[in-house]
């Protein structure tokens, strides 16, 4: 973290913007062309137009609901919809709709940065998972703009409140979002000022299970206004992805259970002899699978190969003949090696495997002279 990183009132501020009469239809059918589902937003509010009565009087989940195949908008993004037919009905009546984006189904994540000042959190919230220390001076610090310039300049990156590369939008309160094509993952939402998941402090995402307020959008505080002239979303950054990746914007991995060594492989690790240099023997065999596996993109078995490494390791960490540090470390570095990006992932198939073969320890004999 770099001490000498200050802030100031010099960040840009959002243009005066001129109350306008939206042209929501064509909004709505633009965002659609695009393949980005929408749905329609209270009028002047940036919140989904209500449920109809029935399904206000009697919940129910959203994919019971009998509006929704009947092509009526109750339940907000769920019922988000790219069928222009489907749209004129309902943007045409009311036009006084604003436009929502279903972001799971358009394949986007957006970083909505807030600009209200206001008094920070304790330090360990500004950038969860990054300590900060005291001899970092945050003076200035008061927004979303500010945290991620932090956790941009500490990844050696731009900060995405500056990537003109891709749709950018203004918020009528100053803030604003920054648009992205997402990867094949279901990116999860997360609240800047959740004490769980979070990105950073104030600094909000959406993605599957959220929407976005589209661009053009009017509320009565003002014009959702994109920037520039991009209009299209830039994919999302690799360094960023590693940070939402990082900060469990993903859901659960499901961990395989941990499994026994099998027959033939256990049998290598017992006459592999002691001594430290039977130990890095042992090592180097339980980890060449999971190097193999770095030479096949994907369909290798990677978790399970994983799974059973850990599995083994554990063993021989209780019967003393490795550390819990080298272990770990040793399955860390194969495991970041075959598949760069999924540390998180890899570190909980690590401590179950680890934790699994602790319970029987392995021991190593001499083989036959």
């Amino acid at each position: 973290m770099p001490a000498e990183l200050r802030f100031s009132d010099s960040d840009p501020r959002p243009p005066a913007l001129e109350p306008s009469v939206a042209a929501t239809l064509a909004t709505a059918s633009w965002c659609a062309r695009r393949g980005w589902p929408v749905h329609p937003l209270a009028a002047g509010r940036k919140t989904p137009a209500a449920n109809c009565s029935q399904c206000r009087i009697n919940p129910h989940p959203p994919a019971e609901c009998p509006c929704l195949p009947a092509g009526r908008w109750c339940h907000g993004f769920h019922a988000a919809t790219l069928d222009q037919r489907r749209i004129t009905q309902w943007w045409g009546p009311h036009p006084e709709f604003g436009v929502g984006v279903a972001c799971g189904p358009a394949g986007l994540v957006v970083i909505d940065i807030d600009a209200h000042s206001t008094q920070p959190p304790t330090r360990d919230r500004i950038l969860p998972g990054i300590p900060i220390g005291d001899h970092v001076d945050l003076t200035g610090l008061a927004n979303g703009f500010h945290t991620l310039a932090v956790l941009a300049a500490l990844r050696g990156q731009r900060s995405p409140a500056e990537d003109d590369t891709t749709l950018r939008v203004r918020t009528p309160s100053g803030g604003l979002h920054v648009w992205y094509r997402a990867d094949n993952r279901r990116w999860r939402c997360s609240s800047g000022s959740s004490q769980g998941t979070a990105l950073a402090w104030q600094v909000d995402v959406r993605a599957h299970g959220g929407y976005i307020v589209a661009p053009g959008t009017t509320t009565r505080a003002g014009t959702y206004t994109p920037l520039d002239s991009v209009r299209e979303p830039a994919a999302l950054p690799t360094w960023l992805a590693q940070e939402l990746e990082r900060t469990g914007h993903l859901p659960a991995p499901s961990i395989p259970a941990p499994r026994p060594v099998p027959p033939r492989a256990q049998q290598a690790v017992l006459v592999a002899g002691g001594g430290r240099e039977g130990t890095q023997n042992v090592l180097a065999s339980v980890l060449a699978p999971i190097e193999d596996c770095g030479r096949v993109p994907e369909g290798a078995g990677f978790s399970d190969t994983l799974n059973r490494a850990a599995y083994t390791l554990g063993g021989l960490v209780a019967a003393g003949r490795l550390t819990e540090d080298e272990a770990e470390q040793a399955l860390t570095q194969a495991a970041t090696a075959a598949r760069p990006g999924q540390e998180r992932r890899a570190a909980q198939i690590i401590r179950s495997g680890m934790a699994a073969g602790r319970q029987h320890p392995l021991h190593t004999r001499r083989g036959p002279r």
